[in-house]
């Protein structure tokens, strides 16, 4: 993966009022990374491919970070934690569950395919903007990812 691939973020993310706090928050917290948005698994899937209307990778970069929830229509995130593990093309990719649920299976099964994180979304918009400088001081500064020679 290369350093450009590693600024670019996708955040998978079904509900709308989610997806616009998420992506304010990042803006706010100054993270200057371009952010992708689709809205369930099944588009996940085919923006990390590269298929169908995200063929384009000028247009649609790999992305060096994930953000993706759990509970989304056509293909669950759990599936596409799986096939994100599956994929070879893909074995250093970030991916970072932002879920409205805690629950103790759900957390597990996330770390068990593959996840790198587990946050639980917060229940307000400052709280977002705290998530988003999280995110952005560990994983898009303090975090030194593997490099391809």
């Amino acid at each position: 993966m290369t350093r450009a691939a590693e600024k670019n973020i996708l955040l998978v993310e079904d509900n709308e009022d989610d997806a616009y706090l998420m992506t304010r928050a990042l803006r706010t917290a100054e993270i200057d990374s371009p952010v992708h948005v689709v809205t369930d698994g099944e588009q996940a899937v085919n923006y990390l491919k590269g298929s169908g209307r995200f063929a384009d990778r000028a247009e649609f970069p790999l992305p060096g970070l994930v953000l993706l929830d759990l509970k989304l229509p056509r293909v669950s995130g759990f599936e596409v934690l799986e096939w994100i593990q599956k994929e070879s093309s893909l074995p250093q990719l970030v991916v970072v569950v932002l879920s409205s649920s805690g629950e103790t299976r759900d957390v597990n099964m996330a770390y068990r395919f593959g996840a790198r994180s587990y946050l639980v979304k917060p229940p307000t918009a400052a709280s977002f903007v705290d998530l988003a400088k999280g995110l952005k001081l560990y994983w898009l500064q303090l975090n030194q990812p593997p490099l391809c020679a």
